[in-house]
């Protein structure tokens, strides 16, 4: 692998206003009743669903088997395609159905929960799917509890309404056909015309709001591929600064590669706000701690200091909260925000500090790692805390970093559900510098990894990025596997 080349290559790849997501059988399947207005796009939507059902009759990730995941992508598919009356769709949903009661029935064995948004889309899709004759009575009443959630969040909204400026937007296909007046219609749509980033919303608005928007389904048209569509588009701010991120902790930037990183940079502070900070796509309204604390830390180490008061104005009691109305605290958000604290010059113990080291102290699990509501994986915040805190706050990654070293993989490789290459990417990166910080990391378990990285490095990438379902961002991926490799080999 030419580095160089490859490094080069991936910063033309990401910009402004794009994002290389995996499609999802979830958002694919909103878009999917667009056939009902006889909308091609609709029509080809239908066919990809068809034609990705899952040999177990279920619909989503193969690899790994996520019940949440696979939940979701199932009663979204089936609800859309026993609507359509014929022979063969009938058959389809049978095959599913089997699935439902094992899929509700494994829901607690998912290392890190609900994918975004399940307590609000679930009950209205177990609604449709019981008009339709294809959800058994074990498995709804497995899922009835969700209900209550979702009454509770609703009535947290402020003057009872979703609109762009909530979080709740993302989902708003959760309102189904018959709760439309929960939309705040008119202050509904980001400036790109979707609703919320969201495929599925965006399909949702096109198909039951404003029947054939021209322009949301223009959006829609602009993101497909092939007849299936990502679980979020664009989110060109969370690409940029990650890609660059990961590039720069091994210093893979030449003189050519940082100039188009500043244009990038200079792209990115047009979105940033004082006291507020930024989001994770260019023209979404929501902001958020997490996207925020990496580009704060992203321009730091390029030496283009930004405004600490955008992360502060995250803190709460006892940690730093992602976005408002969050129903559960991220791990990650706030690994992130002890990274951007670090970059900002603040000691380890400065009240600010000391608050996320707290939380993280007391959210590391017994078993020595950390878990995350944005990923399936426990190596991403875990790996991450231990590149936000080597050097600075060492005692706290003693135990994740032995973790990690004890949970790799014969061959080399590491996975929580099986090896992967991003998730040894960023246990290479952990490890690396770690041992740059002093911390005693055998060479021997670096040469490993990177051996088995080099082998298994490309594309495509398992999806264990947690959405409405599961997802990849694969540029990013591709970024943390450069910049592994680039680490490990200067050991």
């Amino acid at each position: 692998m030419n580095q160089g080349t490859s490094v080069h290559s991936l910063l033309k790849t990401i910009g402004a206003n794009k994002s290389k997501m995996s499609v999802t059988p979830y958002d694919t399947s909103w878009l999917a009743r667009l056939a009902e207005l006889g909308e091609p796009l609709g029509e080809r939507a239908l066919d990809w669903l068809r034609a990705s059902q899952l040999p177990d009759g279920s619909w989503g990730a193969q690899v790994p088997l996520y019940y949440h995941d696979r939940l979701v992508c199932t009663l979204a598919a089936m609800t859309v395609l026993a609507r359509q009356g014929t022979s063969s769709d009938h058959l389809r949903c049978l095959r599913a159905q089997p699935f439902l009661e094992r899929a509700v029935a494994g829901l607690g064995s998912d290392a890190t929960g609900e994918t975004i948004g399940f307590e609000m889309i679930v009950p209205a899709l177990l609604g449709e799917a019981e008009n339709v004759g294809f959800i058994g009575q074990r498995a709804k009443a497995g899922l009835e509890h969700l209900v209550q959630y979702r009454a509770a969040k609703l009535a947290a909204l402020p003057d009872g309404l979703i609109n762009r400026h909530v979080t709740v937007a993302f989902s708003a296909e959760m309102v189904g056909s018959d709760g439309l007046n929960l939309l705040d219609v008119d202050n509904l749509q980001e400036a790109n015309h979707s609703v919320g980033h969201s495929p599925s919303a965006t399909a949702h608005f096109v198909r039951y709001v404003r029947p054939l928007d021209p322009a949301a389904l223009q959006y829609l048209y602009d993101i497909s591929v092939e007849g299936a569509v990502p679980t979020v588009a664009p989110s060109d701010v969370f690409e940029l600064s990650w890609v660059m991120w990961n590039l720069l902790l091994a210093d893979l930037l030449d003189d050519e590669a940082r100039a188009r990183c500043h244009e990038y940079l200079d792209f990115l502070q047009g979105f940033w706000k004082p006291g507020e900070g930024i989001p994770q796509a260019s023209g979404y309204t929501p902001r958020d701690s997490d996207d925020t604390s990496l580009v704060f830390e992203l321009f730091a180490r390029f030496g283009r200091p930004l405004d600490l008061d955008a992360i502060l104005c995250y803190e709460v009691e006892e940690y730093f909260r992602c976005f408002l109305l969050e129903a559960n605290p991220s791990l990650s958000a706030n690994v992130h925000v002890l990274g951007a604290l670090r970059q900002a010059g603040l000691t380890v113990d400065h009240p600010s500090v000391e608050k996320v080291r707290r939380f993280l102290r007391r959210t590391q699990t017994v078993r020595m790692f950390w878990l995350d509501k944005w990923h399936a994986s426990p190596y991403y915040p875990t790996a991450h805390a231990i590149v936000a805190a080597a050097g600075y706050d060492d005692d706290l990654i003693e135990d994740a970093i032995f973790w990690i070293l004890t949970t790799q993989g014969q061959a080399g490789g590491w996975g929580y559900y099986a090896p992967t290459a991003e998730e040894t990417a960023y246990c290479l990166q952990a490890l690396v510098l770690a041992r740059r910080h002093g911390h005693d990391i055998p060479r021997h378990a670096i040469r490993r990894g990177a051996d088995w990285l080099a082998e298994h490095g490309e594309p495509p990438y398992m999806p264990i990025w947690i959405g409405k379902c599961l997802y990849c961002p694969e540029l990013v991926v591709r970024s943390a596997v450069l910049s592994a490799l680039t680490l490990a080999a200067q050991e």
